[in-house]
């Protein structure tokens, strides 16, 4: 029987994740999003290139949760970019709002789905999910390592001009400039890249990292990165799916592990069918330690910050 997955939000990240999941043959897909026509237009293009990419695979738009019913997998992508005149506080409570109720009818249609969550502030949007679902913590996955780690290890490629197969690397922490890039552990084919890669230029590479999305914003001018976030969900996506137990970096609940409780944050996790299977403690050095609980300070004012919101009468 065919896997089924739910992208909510039709914008970029949505749209391409949607892509993907067809061309790799991975699931069905819902696209859902509010915009009248949005989902249902990008579902009847993605239909059209069947033919061409060779696929099976079917995607329908919806602009109501009823298509979505019985699904394995949702992608939660929806929420607002900030703009001009915008605080930070309004972005997140606008976002918390979004995510809030499409969590709740996910959860209604789809009560056995794991939530893959990619709506920023993605740790915070990670919370608001928990909360408002009712699922099990190991059920809510926040998308973020990955894809700071698939930067980290672009750079170094592009650095040493090897393949990218060939690095392995991680990346903890909150998903911003709080991140926690673990040089220490990264390696190419085995061999540690700070043999290769003098402490000055990794220093370099880590910075460029933790301004990745910034560096495409600013390129952009008028969006932000797409293709890469997809990319990161679907690779999470399809481990679940396919219960290829792959361990990666996802915000996940930790109770006690790095000396954290109730609160997501990324660290190395094994995701299978049920979701988080394991989260993976690794012994970090003093500083890695001190880095990570950095990053996971910042991401508790923002939790605080909603925790106010949801139980304040207008929250």
């Amino acid at each position: 029987m065919r896997k089924k997955v739910t992208v909510v939000g039709a914008g970029n990240v949505g749209a391409t994740a949607a892509q993907r999941l067809l061309e790799k043959e991975l699931a069905d897909v819902v696209l859902v999003d509010v915009v009248e026509g949005l989902p249902q237009g990008k579902a009847l293009d993605l239909m059209q290139a069947r033919p061409i990419e060779k696929h099976d695979y079917k995607i329908e738009g919806a602009n109501d949760y009823e298509a979505t019913a019985g699904s394995d997998v949702v992608i939660i992508t929806a929420g607002v970019a900030r703009r001009p005149g915008m605080s930070r506080d309004d972005l997140i409570k606008t976002n918390m709002g979004i995510v809030g109720h499409v969590t709740g009818e996910v959860a209604r249609h789809s009560p056995e789905a794991i939530l893959v969550i990619v709506s920023n502030p993605l740790d915070a949007m990670c919370h608001v999910a928990y909360k408002t679902s009712g699922f099990d913590p190991q059920r809510i996955i926040g998308m973020a390592g990955v894809l700071d780690t698939a930067r980290f290890k672009l750079f170094l490629s592009e650095e040493l001009n090897v393949s990218v197969e060939c690095i392995q690397a991680l990346v903890l922490g909150g998903h911003g400039d709080t991140m926690v890039p673990l040089p220490r552990l990264a390696s190419v084919s085995g061999i540690p890249v700070a043999e290769l890669i003098s402490e000055k230029r990794l220093q370099e590479i880590i910075t460029r990292t933790a301004n990745g999305g910034a560096e495409i914003v600013a390129l952009l001018k008028t969006g932000s990165a797409y293709y890469a976030p997809a990319s990161s969900a679907v690779e999470m996506t399809e481990s679940i799916l396919y219960d290829r137990k792959k361990i990666l970096p996802c915000a996940a609940l930790l109770d006690g592990q790095y000396g954290i409780k109730d609160l997501f944050i990324g660290v190395p996790v094994k995701l299978g069918a049920a979701g988080i299977e394991e989260i993976i403690e690794l012994d970090l050095t003093r500083e890695e330690m001190a880095a990570l609980q950095k990053s996971a300070a910042s991401v508790q004012k923002l939790v605080d910050f909603l925790d106010q919101q949801m139980a304040s009468p207008e929250g």
